[in-house]
């Protein structure tokens, strides 16, 4: 099966980029995507032979995710069931019959990590969140994570330390959500590629190549052991993200 994870970066101006050419021609089982910025009735875009699932923030034209699936779950969850965070439209969550499949967009710490402390009580309850789902069967997360975790993950570590997506706090959860169980799953495969799913759209940077690595395919310690390839689709355009892909027994 071949999973796809995409943080759009607006749902309704990428259908207008070709959105439905890429879907059809990516051909996945599972297609997740984060930031769709939209809410319920505001596109009308299904896939045959797909059911779609959608998380829409309560402030409108923000955040917000959806899957697009071949294969009809045994049970949906919207939210990591904590109010405090699930006003957003942050994640959902699909049971299938041996494996759950979790598409996130983590929260942004902000310029000036103004929104850091806010961002580190998430972490602390979604790593919660996925390691009770962990105890029952297999877990897929997939998203925009918000995090280059390593250096080798962005193009310029030292001018970037103390900035959102590199902070040493937000580092610091990823590892700790690793050390919890789970695996990076292009890191385990290509340990030492240089490659990014993300750039800004200052400067060229997409472009020249300045980008980080912060979407995600990660898999429970069980699961990794299912997970064939994985890929970062840099080719595809569209977004300021990039699509990111595995293909699973």
């Amino acid at each position: 099966m071949k999973l796809i994870s995409w943080n759009v970066n607006g749902l309704r101006a990428v259908a207008g980029k070709g959105f439905d050419s890429i879907f059809n021609e990516l051909d996945a089982d599972f297609f997740c995507l984060q930031e769709t910025k939209l809410q319920e009735g505001q596109i009308d875009m299904e896939f045959l032979g797909y059911r779609s699932y959608w998380n829409y923030a309560d402030k409108k034209g923000y955040s917000g995710t959806a899957i697009y699936s071949r294969h009809e779950p045994v049970s949906v969850t919207y939210g990591i069931g904590v109010d405090e965070f699930d006003h957003e439209g942050r994640v959902i969550t699909l049971e299938m019959p041996d494996f759950y499949l979790v598409t996130v967009y983590t929260p942004n710490s902000q310029d000036g990590l103004k929104r850091l402390d806010w961002r580190m009580a998430w972490e602390d309850e979604f790593r919660l969140f996925l390691c009770g789902l962990a105890a029952k069967k297999d877990v897929f997360v997939c998203g925009d994570m918000n995090v280059a975790h390593n250096e080798i993950d962005l193009a310029n570590p030292a001018t970037n330390h103390f900035n959102a997506g590199f902070s040493d706090e937000e580092r610091a959860k990823m590892t700790q959500l690793l050390a919890a169980g789970f695996k990076d799953t292009w890191r385990e495969l290509n340990p030492d590629t240089v490659k990014y799913s993300w750039w800004s759209y200052r400067m060229r940077a997409r472009e020249r190549n300045v980008g980080w690595r912060i979407d995600y395919f990660l898999a429970s310690d069980h699961a990794m052991s299912r997970v064939r390839s994985a890929g970062i689709l840099n080719e595809v355009m569209g977004s300021d993200h990039c699509p990111v892909e595995i293909t699973i027994d």
